[in-house]
């Protein structure tokens, strides 16, 4: 029954997904004269991703890892755990050494607080670990693999977001591509976050935003096991779905693959520059903020002050074109 009903879900948020990739079209369309301007604009804004935070630490024959072949423990694509580096970053956050729930909410807060924020086409767990940067998903997918690898079960939870004011303004309002495709839909394309199953129970783990861009949006610093849901999204209603794997959603698929990575590396890519660099800019915001009140204190009373506040569909401008700065 509970496969089922996530396989209803999962076809909604399938047909979600189609309509926003017609809306992007619509985008694309309606601004071709932009898209050929774009050259001259590429070389005036460009995104260069910072150093990574961390070290990976050196694997060494024997180190322990899951083998089993079970759902939510076994490697799927673009989440590949029996890789070296995965396997010594595992034992060095405490795999098999401590209990399930402080390895797991260790993992979180490693992947919370290092990977950052970045657009970019899909790839695997390794991939981002060596990178440290990549989209919600990329870093889902590190998160789900490093619990895998010590044997904890894992699994996405994925959903059409509506944004909150706050999140709108801070990262869809870095660029107008990114604001007219947002506001032609009235939600987002795809968020997500990780879940592991623990004593009984499936706990959240939403490792997407590090605690500088939570500082900078005046949003309390979540927490392992709490939801961004009524945080700063909110989630279009029954589009949330729990899966193993992001193909099952016909993510990262072998047709799809290719056309994304056109499309992000070609034709969107001063858009995503311009969201990059909005991210890095937030990560210097907040880093002041919480260097000035410590973490705790901003956290209290951020926990104090802050209600999100949905941004409504129908409030959106809907902008016939759009302009950049030098056209």
């Amino acid at each position: 029954m509970e496969d089922d009903m996530e396989e209803v879900v999962s076809k909604k948020l399938k047909l979600i997904m189609f309509k926003g990739m017609i809306a992007l079209g619509w985008v694309l369309l309606t601004n071709i004269g932009t898209f050929r301007r774009m050259g001259k604009v590429a070389k005036e804004v460009k995104y260069v991703r910072p150093p990574r935070r961390y070290d990976i630490p050196k694997y060494k024959e024997g180190m322990k890892v899951c083998e089993s072949d079970e759902k939510y423990l076994r490697p799927t694509p673009y989440c590949n755990y029996r890789v070296p580096e995965i396997i010594a970053l595992a034992n060095e956050l405490g795999a098999f050494k401590k209990s399930d729930y402080e390895y797991a909410k260790s993992v979180f807060e490693f992947v919370k607080r290092n990977i950052i924020l970045e657009f970019l086409p899909m790839d695997d767990a390794r991939d981002t670990l060596l990178r440290g940067t990549g989209t919600c998903i990329h870093k889902i997918s590190l998160f789900i693999a490093l619990c895998r690898a010590a044997g904890i079960k894992a699994r996405y939870k994925l959903y059409a977001p509506i944004m909150t004011q706050a999140w709108y303004d801070h990262l869809i309002g870095a660029d107008p591509l990114a604001q007219q495709w947002y506001n032609a839909m009235g939600y987002f394309l795809l968020h997500g976050e990780g879940e592991v199953y623990i004593d009984g129970k499936w706990i959240v783990a939403d490792v997407g935003p590090t605690p500088e861009r939570q500082a900078a949006q005046g949003i309390p610093i979540t927490k392992f096991g709490e939801d961004s849901i009524g945080t700063w999204f909110y989630a279009v209603p029954n589009t949330i779905t729990k899966v193993e794997s992001i193909t099952s959603l016909g993510l990262g698929g072998k047709m799809t693959r290719p056309l994304l990575r056109v499309f992000m590396n070609k034709i969107a890519k001063v858009p995503l520059a311009r969201l990059n660099n909005s991210i890095l800019e937030q990560i210097e915001r907040g880093k002041k903020i919480l260097e000035e009140m410590g973490e705790e204190e901003y956290d209290k009373k951020a926990r104090e002050k802050y209600k999100p506040m949905m941004l409504k569909p129908e409030l959106l401008e809907r902008k016939p074109g759009l302009r950049f700065k030098g056209e």
